[in-house]
């Protein structure tokens, strides 16, 4: 940063003495980066677009040429990664996930969206580091989600009790967030704490309708309590608002 701060006050005299040639090759230069990156911008924009529509190979297209104008254009390789990944490139995507972390090496979000693809794709231990960082950054302005990614791969490897301290953190910067809210009466569960787990999905349910995945853990919550009415309470609910949803066709449609 100190080098940076002096720079240009080392570089004044060099600026006078070539007085306007180095001020217009300045300008050149500026003029012409500032075209690239707006150039990349739009393409970004277009790919984005046109995979909304589905139109992937065009979209592919699009963030390769974004790329083309503007190399260390963040957003084109963050949403290319996301684009390799959706058409099963997972190499390709991971290279483009890696690419913004060597581009922005402390971007909570950066660092999250890594994180996240490393653990989806069974890289769970590498993914913990990039949680670690996301959560690091003063900047990030959702930790919380860093939290709670991580606490879901812990999960995966069957480490619940690190989970649960993940979950706990998140819900210490924001204890109205409600995957981490389900993920904790989840994770106590897990643990064979029905009762903590209720405490949790009980906060969740406060905050609005239930979604299939809640009312299902609810049932199951219930069950293991012994609470035979609320258990039946849950199960009705998750039938009868979501008929077709996986979890309800877990537990049958019968009465």
């Amino acid at each position: 940063m100190r080098l940076e701060k002096f720079l240009p006050v080392l570089l004044a005299a060099g600026l006078l003495v070539l007085g306007g040639c180095a001020s217009n090759n300045d300008n050149l230069h500026t003029s012409s980066a500032n075209k690239a990156l707006e150039a990349a911008q739009i393409h970004t924009q277009l790919g984005e677009a046109y995979m909304q529509r589905g139109n992937l190979k065009g979209a592919l297209a699009k963030l390769q040429l974004a790329l083309k104008f503007d190399d260390s254009y963040v957003p084109a390789h963050t949403v290319l990664a996301v684009l390799y990944e959706r058409i099963g490139e997972y190499g390709n995507a991971e290279h483009q996930y890696r690419r913004v972390i060597d581009l922005e090496p402390k971007n909570g979000s950066a660092n999250n969206n890594l994180g996240a693809f490393l653990c989806r794709t069974g890289k769970v231990e590498q993914s913990l580091q990039y949680f670690a960082r996301a959560a690091k950054d003063p900047f990030y302005q959702t930790p919380y989600a860093a939290y709670t990614n991580a606490g879901v791969c812990l999960i995966k490897i069957n480490k619940l009790a690190e989970a649960e301290k993940q979950f706990h953190d998140a819900l210490s910067i924001d204890p109205k967030f409600p995957e981490a809210l389900y993920q904790s009466a989840r994770v106590w569960y897990l643990q064979n704490n029905a009762f903590r787990a209720s405490a949790y999905l009980q906060r969740l349910e406060s905050l609005g309708p239930a979604g299939p995945e809640t009312l299902k853990l609810g049932y199951e919550i219930e069950t293991k309590l012994g609470d035979v009415t609320a258990a039946k309470s849950y199960r009705q609910r998750l039938i009868e608002q979501f008929p077709d949803s996986p979890q309800a066709k877990s537990l049958g449609t019968g009465s």
